[in-house]
């Protein structure tokens, strides 16, 4: 019997739509787990997770941050973390979300601790990946905000991606696939959709605060990236980890969500589970009818880029 729990998305209508859909659903799916030490059995929990996804007739299936590793970004000396890089395309990641792709007819994407580039010193980059049916790599995308407190100190193994906002095409649909951290930043959600973004996919491992206690950030996260999809007319699917490991809880939770900020499908804080929903493309065009990009004033959005976040603010008695 399988360790999944399945749940299967309801698909919303759409409160503003005033036109016939044009493009129809793309079945999307998300397997959480909890990383495991032993590879191979890893390996064989993601592939089943997978396969039971395209079973259910997903296009996408979308995996975990980190999708091989643990989450070695603990603290900043982690011993053991250089074993954790690899090549693309000649790492295991790459390998995984290929051969996947290949056996299911799904495109699957993946996440890894990428390698620095050939002939530069330094360290890597987290990296998410997209593998298409035909074996081919159809998307990497590096990570662009890391992450500096404590329990998640990114800065010391990863440098800010350098590769932008790569969108791809993938089964009538416009992907996005930024990482974890890059999911806070309102900004770049808001890139992404005007460059056209339909769906964007965030990769993630996040959990407990070590330095504060009891302080549950788990509704805070999902309004966030619910609320950026609201703003910005697209889907969002975030894939979160389970489980226990040295310094962290991760709290699961991964989750759809649709252009008007409603949950799809919402998996369990400590289970394994596969997530399949139906994403309404046409979605988007509706809610971009009432003017969310249209209005926008560009012209007075400078301090966006030339505030100084550490400039104090004057004060009037």
């Amino acid at each position: 019997m399988s360790e999944y729990q399945v749940i299967e998305g309801r698909r919303l209508e759409s409160p503003a739509r005033s036109e016939s859909p044009e493009r129809g659903d793309l079945r999307a799916g998300v397997v959480q787990n909890a990383w495991r030490e032993d590879a191979t059995q890893h390996a064989a929990a993601l592939s089943e997770g997978v396969l039971i996804a395209a079973d259910r007739g997903a296009k996408i299936v979308c995996l975990q941050e980190l999708t091989l590793a643990p989450y070695f970004a603990v603290v900043p000396d982690a011993a053991d973390a250089e074993r954790w890089r690899e090549r693309i395309p000649d790492g295991p990641t790459t390998a995984l979300a290929t051969r996947l792709a290949r056996e299911t007819g799904a495109f699957v994407h993946a996440s890894l601790y990428e390698e620095p580039d050939p002939g530069t010193d330094g360290i890597g980059f987290n990296a998410a990946i997209c593998a298409a049916p035909d074996g081919t790599l159809v998307a990497r995308t590096r990570k662009l905000h890391i992450p500096c407190f404590p329990g998640y100190r990114e800065d010391s193994y990863f440098q800010p991606g350098d590769t932008g906002f790569p969108i791809v095409d993938i089964a009538g649909a416009r992907f996005g696939f930024p990482t974890c951290w890059d999911q806070w930043f309102p900004e770049l959600a808001r890139i992404y959709s005007l460059e056209g973004a339909d769906i964007l996919v965030y990769p993630t491992a996040i959990g407990s605060e070590p330095h504060l206690g009891t302080f549950d950030t788990q509704p805070l996260w999902t309004q966030m990236i619910t609320t950026n999809g609201l703003a910005n007319a697209t889907h969002m699917i975030a894939v979160n980890r389970i489980g226990n490991e040295p310094g962290l809880d991760f709290y699961g939770s991964s989750f759809v969500s649709d252009p008007y900020g409603r949950i799809l499908a919402q998996a369990p804080r400590e289970r394994p589970a596969v997530l399949v929903c139906d994403l309404d493309l046409d979605q988007r065009r509706d809610w971009l009818g009432f003017g969310l990009l249209a209005t926008r004033r560009p012209d007075l959005y400078t301090p966006l880029v030339s505030t100084d976040p550490t400039q104090e603010v004057a004060t009037h008695e």
